[in-house]
């Protein structure tokens, strides 16, 4: 997010930028953290839920759905003044392509700050997060403990990006893992880098994203929340500025594309029948 009147977004080499914003509370049902040392060794857990992750994505990357985002700013007396709002319909072509479909989009209302490339980035990619066991080596990732999410039973993990590369995002925060199922259900952190630069920064708020079981295997993402105060500095002669941001994305209508790719799941083919007849009418 940068302030509209800054010139450029360049990546700066800083990952955390901890002075750039203050966070607001995120709602969240989390019971006591257990911090006794689990009964399979964390190194092993990581790896399971890193290769369930992956199944995850491969099925994902088979499923269309509706994506609704919203990133408003508040003015002191906590009233929206100002609004990004687009609804699109993550599809695929006539060619088996992956796509994006702008469904909806008003007038941006944004006056003080102005969508920048990673925000849209993070809408898109960032805030439904994924560890595949492709990525996790770029992520050091510590075990922290045991908790309950609503009635989920869940492993917690930290996680930050070992190196930070130009043009690439990563997590800076914490995941919750089921324990079960290990596949993430709950992601809460910041997307890294920011640019601190005066006249050029590039800022972004704390989220928190929510998935749920909505196909009886894998835990898709149906709610982000992100909420912060960012604190850009000015520079090129504008006065530093304090900006309450809020980012809400919805996700919804999962349906699995029709095609011949199979979704495999513990080994097993789980791909739902496709154009299947429809039953005999009884006589």
């Amino acid at each position: 997010m940068a302030l509209l009147v800054a010139a450029g977004c360049a990546l700066a080499a800083t990952a955390q930028g901890k002075d750039s914003f203050t966070p607001m509370a995120l709602d969240a049902g989390f019971g006591r953290m257990d911090i006794t040392a689990p009964a399979v060794a964390p190194e092993e857990i990581i790896r399971q839920f890193a290769a369930k992750e992956s199944e995850f994505q491969r099925a994902l990357n088979h499923y269309t759905y509706r994506r609704i985002a919203r990133v408003q700013t508040v003015d002191d007396d906590n009233k929206v003044d100002g609004e990004w709002y687009e609804v699109d319909d993550v599809i695929f072509d006539p060619s088996g392509n992956r796509t994006e479909k702008v469904v909806f989009a008003p007038e941006n209302s944004l006056r003080r700050v102005q969508m920048s490339p990673s925000d849209l980035q993070d809408i898109q990619r960032g805030y439904p997060f994924v560890l595949t066991a492709e990525e996790i080596g770029q992520y050091d990732v510590k075990y922290v403990g045991r908790q309950k999410v609503d009635e989920v039973d869940c492993y917690v993990f930290d996680v930050s990006p070992k190196v930070i590369e130009k043009k690439h995002r990563y997590l800076l925060g914490r995941i919750w893992v089921d324990a079960t199922d290990l596949q993430i259900v709950v992601t809460n952190g910041r997307m890294v880098p920011d640019d601190t630069r005066k006249g050029q920064e590039d800022l972004h708020p704390p989220f928190m994203t929510w998935r749920q079981q909505v196909d009886g295997h894998y835990w898709f993402p149906v709610y982000t929340k992100g909420e912060g105060i960012l604190h850009f500095s000015g520079g090129s002669g504008y006065m530093a500025q304090d900006v309450h941001i809020r980012d809400i994305v919805k996700y919804s209508d999962y349906k699995q594309f029709g095609s011949t790719s199979k979704i495999i799941y513990e080994g097993q083919d789980i791909t739902k029948p496709q154009n299947q007849p429809d039953a005999q009418p009884k006589k």
